[in-house]
């Protein structure tokens, strides 16, 4: 999933905005120094989500069967390997 830096910012300030409105942190730190710090870590996450989709993608193409994108069998293939792979990198 790759995202604009623009909309990396907003998805920061709805995160942001969430926390406060929902009342689930109160935070210490000026507001722009948290939104910046929440942007990293989507940041981060998106780019780990790349890396894995990449890494899928290939172990998927390098089966000797043909397994077509799309198709039940890939989707499956797709979500186990995603799942093994999200795991072995740990978290963001």
């Amino acid at each position: 999933m790759r995202l604009s830096d623009d909309k990396i910012s907003h998805l920061s300030h709805v995160a942001y905005d969430a926390l406060i409105k929902g009342g689930a942190a109160e935070l210490s730190a000026e507001d722009s120094k948290v939104r910046k710090e929440i942007k990293q870590i989507v940041a981060r996450y998106l780019k780990k989500d790349d890396e894995v989709d990449d890494a899928v993608r290939k172990k998927i193409q390098s089966y000797s069967k043909k397994v077509v994108e799309g198709t039940p069998e890939w989707d499956v293939l797709y979500h186990k390997h995603y799942r093994e792979e999200m795991d072995k990198r740990g978290k963001v």
